[in-house]
């Protein structure tokens, strides 16, 4: 396993995470994991050298934090020895107040999602949107209270436009607060508008980039056929990925295929490596359902792209619309 700081922080983490969404309630999505379907995935990404760990407090209401708190406490005898982040946003409830990022909900989920992991603390907070109800200014002084309680030990944001983010930590400085380390980004190679804004001013500011669905939600493994065709579970009951990706990204998809079968490896290791290759990437969410998932993304360390390669990669790429900041 490769490490790195997370961006300008002294943070390290593995340059691969583990994304643990998949684990949990199978009646919210067929292709969910229950625990002892997920241990071994676990089991093996720690093997490897995996220390990096990201869930959500909304996944699975709740319960994708129990298993991760039980998982985590089960491979590692010190807490030290892992960095665990999650994220606060969306309805945990049926109040007005149980979701959303104003004080008085930031300051209810942390608590609950250390009941659920039954830990003191977790390393990375993040805000998994944006909040146009509540004032930036009151969002980054709440994240600054958890941080000075013990209760996370940095703060981390996700998919929202780059003047957001700036707006932010330019309120976080304006307050003497705490500002953020981490982007949870969709960026992808079917997706890369956030080359635009968000990663330069993240590279400029010396933010990390913690990428989510690097593969396209399968889509770049290889889950999907032209004429509709999917090939797996998640692919063929994932509204969400229907709504991301069109047949016209499939042009890449092709390209991933066709380096991959040229260097006899699999095109998730493909794809994988030219993410880990980009400017601020500290470490790309894997999402994993079979071991497999994991080994390539532990071969995808060693994969060296030449410019030729990365060339062709990215050469049929086609500009989208927005996506993944709802």
């Amino acid at each position: 396993m490769k490490f790195t700081s997370l961006g300008a922080s002294g943070l390290q983490v593995s340059r691969i995470c583990l994304g643990m969404m998949s684990y949990g309630d199978r009646a919210e999505r067929e292709w969910h994991l229950d625990e002892p379907e997920a241990e071994p995935i676990v089991r093996r990404a720690v093997e490897a050298g995996v220390m990096f760990f990201d869930t959500a407090d909304m996944y699975s209401s709740g319960q994708t934090e129990e298993i991760t708190g039980r998982l985590l406490r089960k491979f590692f005898m010190e807490r030290d020895s892992y960095v665990l982040a999650t994220k606060v946003y969306f309805p945990m409830g049926p109040s007005p107040n149980e979701r959303g990022l104003s004080r008085k909900h930031i300051l209810s989920a942390i608590d609950a999602s250390l009941r659920r992991l039954q830990l003191d603390y977790v390393d990375l907070y993040q805000i998994h949107r944006w909040d146009y109800e509540t004032p930036i200014e009151e969002t980054m002084a709440a994240l600054d209270a958890v941080v000075t309680a013990g209760k996370a030990r940095y703060v981390g944001a996700s998919s929202m436009y780059a003047w957001q983010f700036a707006k932010a930590q330019y309120a976080a400085e304006n307050l003497g607060g705490t500002k953020f380390v981490a982007m949870q980004n969709h960026y992808n190679l079917a997706y890369r508008e956030e080359e635009r804004e968000m990663i330069p001013f993240c590279v400029d500011q010396g933010v990390g980039l913690i990428p989510w669905s690097p593969l396209a939600r399968g889509l770049l493994a290889g889950s999907w056929k032209r004429g509709g065709m999917r090939t797996t579970a998640r692919s063929k009951s994932d509204p969400f990925a229907d709504d991301m990706y069109t047949e016209d990204d499939l042009d890449v998809v092709d390209a991933v295929a066709t380096v991959a079968r040229d260097r006899g490896c699999a095109p998730a290791q493909v794809a994988l490596a030219w993410l880990l290759a980009k400017p601020a990437v500290s470490a790309p969410i894997l999402g994993a359902t079979k071991i497999a998932h994991v080994d390539d993304a532990i071969a995808a360390l060693d994969v060296q792209l030449t410019a030729d390669e990365t060339a062709t990669l990215e050469a049929p790429y086609r500009p989208h619309r927005v996506l993944g900041h709802q």
